[in-house]
């Protein structure tokens, strides 16, 4: 099986060679056969029903300074290619919104992965509040009554924007701590949505375990251990990561999620736990496959490939 491939992500010419997830799912893609595009989501039009987008060949090479070679631009109906790969990073904004909307137009004859629709109704922070019983307490509102109410129960607490990603905009407030306010007015002006708080929760020092899911079934683990004086644990802002196992708690959080994440359309899925608590489900960029592959000798773009070409043949192959 030889498929078209187009990859909607941010520009290659930057990406981190060692660390990135979607370099590794085009080096794997090549290894198959299968022929890359790259585009970024501004190259996106929509005209009489039919999506294009001004895709550029694209082929990779673990070569440092060296590991993108681009063809020329050309406008393609994406209806023309196989397999769309929707890898660029967030924020969740209108911008990457409107993107699964242009994209809705051609899955499922081309494949898109994660499956627009699902991922457009699955924002990280709001998702996995469907899974009450997995998650740590908590808020979300602008009602800023409930907020401190929400403080007076808990004392130790963690304020973050909604919509954010990255470890950006994320606060430990302590029980002393006398910003709170102060921090609640700068929320207000810099974001429209509800904010979003919660128990802080102090296994997240030991690190917050990042575990890739592939079609549902859990596929390996990577633990993230935030910098001294950080709560953050997210590599962007300087969390190390490290080897990490499943445990049973880890297995039974993804045996309650995975039927779900499956029947979405969710190829590709990274969940966040903290000790025993899930605190995000990442449908939209997921990351950690290098260092996973790395630390326990596996290949899981691989095996995300194998799930992308059983899931086209469900839908193609008679």
């Amino acid at each position: 099986m030889s498929l078209a491939v187009a990859i909607q992500m941010d520009p290659v010419e930057t990406i981190d060679i060692d660390g990135d997830s979607s370099f590794v799912l085009g080096l794997e893609a090549q290894r198959r056969g299968h022929s890359l595009y790259h585009y970024q989501p501004q190259d996106l039009s929509l005209r009489d029903g039919r999506v294009y987008a001004r895709c550029r060949p694209l082929r990779f090479a673990r070569k440092k300074g060296a590991h993108a070679e681009l063809g020329g631009a050309e406008l393609i109906d994406l209806t023309t290619l196989d397999v769309v790969l929707m890898r660029q990073d967030p924020p969740f904004d209108m911008s990457y919104i409107t993107a699964t909307h242009l994209l809705e137009h051609v899955h499922p004859k081309t494949l898109v992965v994660n499956d627009p629709m699902e991922v457009r109704n699955a924002p990280e922070k709001l998702f996995v509040t469907h899974f009450p019983d997995l998650m740590p307490p908590t808020l979300i509102t602008c009602d800023r009554a409930e907020i401190t109410a929400f403080r007076d129960e808990y004392k130790d607490i963690i304020v973050k924007p909604l919509f954010g990603n990255g470890g950006v905009g994320v606060f430990h407030i302590k029980p002393d701590d006398e910003n709170l306010n102060s921090l609640l007015e700068i929320f207000t002006e810099l974001y429209r949505e509800p904010i979003i708080v919660q128990q802080y929760l102090p296994a997240v020092r030991e690190g917050d375990k990042r575990i890739i899911l592939i079609d549902g079934r859990p596929a390996g683990a990577l633990n993230r251990v935030p910098a001294a004086g950080e709560a953050r644990s997210n590599m962007h802002v300087g969390g190390r990561p490290d080897k990490s196992l499943l445990t049973p708690r880890d297995l039974e959080i993804c045996e309650a999620i995975g039927p779900t994440l499956k029947a979405k359309g969710m190829i590709f899925v990274g969940i966040d736990v903290i000790g025993d608590v899930m605190t995000e489900i990442n449908v939209t960029s997921p990351t950690g496959l290098q260092e996973i592959d790395r630390y326990d000798d596996v290949c899981l773009e691989a095996e995300i490939w194998d799930a992308v070409e059983e899931r086209y043949g469900e839908v193609h192959v008679t």
